[in-house]
């Protein structure tokens, strides 16, 4: 009741103070009616309106330490702190046991960068304030600035000692915790925050993740559960119990988790792209399709959607069907090297060699410079006759590949394909040098050039000087 009665008379502030604006009349507001005027306009990010009800404050109470420290508060926020600094040292004269000032002076000093200087304003603020949970939090984020989580950590844990209810200070805890790659003492942290606050959906969610991090998904999965029984309409705790579920093979439990959250808010991509893949897992083709299909639709732009449906095809060996989505995809967003290789495995298992070569092509131009790239875009050249521009493509891919065996043998075999047989040897050579068991590789992708005596004379040579 009392909270409400504080409500009311705050909004009634606030309309006098607007219908003054408004009508130039000039009311009187205590100086704690003008604090609470000014600092709503800040929080909303109406600055002009704040200056103008702290121009009037000041005017009408002159010598009000509170206002003057608002005062201070609006110098920082416009990067005015010499000013903010002479006037905070005023007022130290006046009351050096104000906490306030102290806190402010950090801010000034947080803000110059030198957060030393600003946590012993802090350990000065902490002898004179009753708000020891804010002060903590303050420190902890002085410490996070410098890099230096053991004492954020620290902090936060004592803030959160004072006021078990901040949750940004749950969240930086947690994050200390795991920059500092120290799960497993999170968790138990976590377990005993929980004993004193069991109804915190956060700190369950965040025991979930951890969890989860740390592979144990039962107790991810236990957590996730905790944290949707304390608030049911908790969206992140149903999705990432539906990734836990997956991941115990609960793949039904995980379609109820994600279709709950589709039930509280819009569908998203994510979450329809994942009960998809549980369709898919259980052996239901046609409902897997029907949510891949609705992933594409709520979500054209992702690409997972996409590389979905057409893997699906692909496993079905349909390729087809695998083809025109792939093509659609690509008309969407054609610099997608994930798409090209798609489209030019498809193309390969269709024989289609040109296409599959051009889309290994596209795939390499975009970004994708994995091995199986190089060297399945070389063998669609090498199929197609083109033996110079392979040996060009897999020289590039030596930049990325300089010791690579599969990469040296198909050099070797193309050399002696086109009769040069110094470079062909080195390369064969050095085939050798790097995996001689792989030597059968030559034989797999040049017969021809395998049959020649010389070059199993070459090999046999090779293998007795091991």
């Amino acid at each position: 009741m009392h909270l409400e009665h504080d409500e009311e008379d705050y909004n009634l502030s606030l309309t006098k103070f607007e219908s003054m604006l408004k009508t130039n009349k000039v009311f009187f507001f205590d100086s704690e009616e003008f604090e609470e005027i000014i600092l709503h306009y800040l929080d909303m990010g109406k600055a002009t309106l704040a200056k103008k009800a702290l121009k009037l404050g000041l005017e009408q109470h002159p010598r009000s330490t509170g206002l003057k420290l608002v005062q201070v508060e609006m110098l920082v926020y416009d990067d005015k702190l010499d000013q903010a600094e002479k006037l905070l040292n005023e007022l130290y004269a006046i009351e050096p046991t104000n906490e306030e000032i102290f806190i402010q002076k950090a801010n000034i000093y947080s803000k110059r960068d030198q957060h030393e200087k600003a946590v012993e304003f802090l350990k000065t603020a902490l002898i004179y304030t009753e708000d020891h949970a804010d002060v903590y939090n303050l420190m902890g984020m002085e410490y996070l600035f410098m890099d230096n989580l053991e004492l954020a950590k620290e902090n936060f844990i004592k803030c959160l000692e004072e006021d078990i209810e901040d949750q940004s200070a749950l969240y930086n805890v947690v994050y200390c915790f795991e920059f500092l790659d120290q799960n497993l003492e999170a968790i138990a942290y976590l377990k005993t925050y929980i004993d004193r606050n069991p109804y915190s959906e956060i700190a369950w969610h965040q025991s979930g993740r951890l969890y989860y991090g740390v592979k144990d998904y039962e107790n991810a999965v236990r957590s996730f559960e905790f944290a949707t029984y304390v608030d049911d309409e908790f969206i992140g705790a149903y999705m990432e119990k539906g990734k836990a579920l997956e991941r115990l093979k609960r793949h039904e439990e995980a379609i109820e988790s994600y279709n709950r959250t589709i039930e509280l808010d819009d569908p998203t991509s994510y979450a329809l792209l994942r009960i998809g893949k549980c369709y898919e897992k259980l052996g239901n083709k046609v409902e897997a399709l029907k949510y891949f299909n609705k992933t594409v639709h709520e979500d054209p732009l992702l690409d997972k959607g996409w590389i979905a449906i057409t893997d699906f095809y692909v496993r079905q060996k349909n390729y087809q069907k695998a083809l025109y989505y792939v093509n659609k995809a690509l008309a969407i967003d054609d610099q997608n090297r994930l798409y090209w290789k798609r489209f030019a495995t498809i193309n390969k298992a269709m024989d289609n060699f040109e296409e599959a070569e051009f889309g290994y092509r596209k795939a390499v131009e975009h970004g994708d410079y994995q091995l199986d790239t190089w060297l399945f875009w070389v063998d669609m050249m090498m199929q197609m006759g083109e033996y110079n521009n392979a040996i060009l493509t897999l020289l590039q891919a030596t930049e990325y590949f300089p010791e690579e065996f599969e990469i040296e043998y198909r050099l070797a075999g193309l050399h002696l394909q086109l009769n040069e047989v110094e470079k062909g040897y080195f390369h064969l050579s050095n085939g050798l040098r790097l995996n001689p068991k792989h030597y059968t590789l030559v034989s797999d992708l040049f017969p021809t050039v395998w049959d020649r005596p010389m070059v199993q004379e070459y090999i046999e040579k090779h293998k007795k000087a091991e």
